[in-house]
């Protein structure tokens, strides 16, 4: 289903270029359904949701159904099995006790003359994730839940709010629900897509606005996102889910092709990418993801995905392979080489890095413990993943007394001049100049 191209052919030196500069918005058209969607709801609230919804996600829903009810979650938990419940808190235990290792704390600094400077923390008042309807509800992405709340939990946020579409019958699969009870989070909405994020944002009647608004979806929540960033914090700009494999000759075909295809099944416009030293490994790949795509779920949508953008390149050692990931900056880099340990210090661009040959980017997306949240579209060169900071807001701290004024009221001054701010330089004379 690929071609395997040398990074020294034209063929494949276009092909990089063309990887390099992959970061794309939404066409003209989304980009103004969406405007339009966001000036309904802000214009007519429940009204617009309704209106939405029922005509895309569920015909029954009514502006009283719209919040979930404390029934419906207790009813959810007698329709998950004892064994989902446990990996759901095994999951939750993962995730918690990684992302409280990021939290960060206030600190202040004394200096000698007696100013006091440092950086006070504090939780966003409010969050809203969207978590995707997956399938009318078929497929839930219980693990979005998990990922977007636990953070914001850890941070303090004091009012979590999710908002997911509804199936045709007006129901929520019962894991999601679960899942956002047990991690606290207070209020559940029946909305998806660009209205929800329009809804988060501005607000209704039924929905009140929040501060941050995180979670995927596709190009018209992503749209949507991109829209109300500034009234609000976004987590990111998310395109397509996408994934590099740097292999040697130590690597397992299967091990890639498996990868490679785990990547292809999210979305059509999914990147698989492998580069690799060896030409014995880009074949047999070649052959294992014929072998292995018949026996996936969703054999459709990877093979278009693999067919239409999967990528098998062949560097000519590692060095040049690492150069490449670094330029390339995928969401999920994956090392299955000799010592990834070693090389992996070479790596200053992806969003998460998964070391050998034992670890699958799905450890990443479920249970490993860090955020599967991450930069696509090249942006893990100056971003990161969702975490406990996305939730968190900083503000500065400074105190002076007389004396540090004193001592610095000449360079103040100084910069102050220099900037044509007489203002600010008076701000000081009236201070330290007592004549004034």
């Amino acid at each position: 289903m690929i071609k395997a191209l040398s990074t020294a052919s034209t063929e494949g030196k276009n092909l990089i270029n063309r990887l390099t500069d992959r970061f794309q918005l939404a066409g003209n058209e989304c980009q103004k359904s969406v405007s339009d969607i966001i000036d309904n709801v802000r214009e007519n609230g429940n009204k617009a949701i309704i209106k939405y919804s029922n005509t895309f996600d569920s015909p029954s829903l009514t502006i009283d159904t719209l919040k979930v009810s404390e029934q419906e979650i207790k009813a959810a938990y007698d329709q998950i099995s004892p064994e989902f419940n446990t990996t759901l808190d095994k999951a939750k235990g993962r995730i918690k006790a990684f992302h409280q290792r990021e939290k960060e704390e206030s600190w202040v600094v004394t200096r000698p003359d007696g100013a006091i400077t440092g950086r006070l923390l504090h939780p966003v008042d409010s969050a809203g994730l969207y978590v995707p309807g997956g399938q009318g509800g078929k497929t839930p992405l219980v693990s979005s839940v998990l990922m977007n709340g636990i953070p914001a939990a850890i941070a303090g946020v004091k009012r979590m709010v999710m908002t997911t579409p509804a199936d045709k019958n007006g129901a929520i699969n019962p894991a999601l629900l679960v899942a956002a009870d047990k991690i606290g989070i207070q209020e559940i909405y029946k909305a998806g897509s660009a209205w929800a994020i329009a809804a988060l944002a501005y607000g209704t009647e039924t929905i009140k606005q929040v501060d941050v608004i995180v979670g995927p979806g596709n190009q018209f929540v992503t749209e949507a996102k991109k829209q109300v960033s500034g009234r609000v914090r976004i987590d990111m700009i998310a395109g397509p889910s996408e994934v590099l494999i740097i292999a040697d000759h130590s690597a397992n075909p299967t091990y890639i092709a498996a990868d490679m295809l785990a990547q292809a099944e999210h979305d059509p416009l999914a990147l698989a990418m492998l580069i690799t030293t060896s030409s014995d490994i880009a074949s047999k790949v070649a052959a294992e993801l014929d072998r292995l795509l018949p026996k996936l779920s969703r054999a459709d949508i990877a093979q278009q995905s693999i067919k239409e953008r999967g990528v098998i390149l062949l560097a000519e050692n590692l060095d040049q392979a690492i150069d490449l990931a670094n330029d390339l900056a995928a969401e999920h880099l994956e090392l299955m080489i000799d010592d990834p340990f070693e090389w992996m210090t070479r790596i200053r661009h992806a969003g998460a890095i998964f070391l050998g040959n034992h670890s699958p980017e799905a450890t990443g997306d479920y249970l490993a413990g860090p955020n599967h949240v991450l930069p696509t579209m090249g942006t893990a060169r100056y971003s990161s993943s969702l975490g406990v900071e996305t939730f968190q807001k900083r503000s500065s701290l400074i105190s002076y007394s007389e004396k540090a004024l004193l001592n610095d009221a000449d360079d103040i001054r100084a910069l102050a001049d220099l900037e044509g701010l007489s203002a600010h330089a008076l701000s000081v004379s009236v201070r330290v100049d007592k004549w004034l």
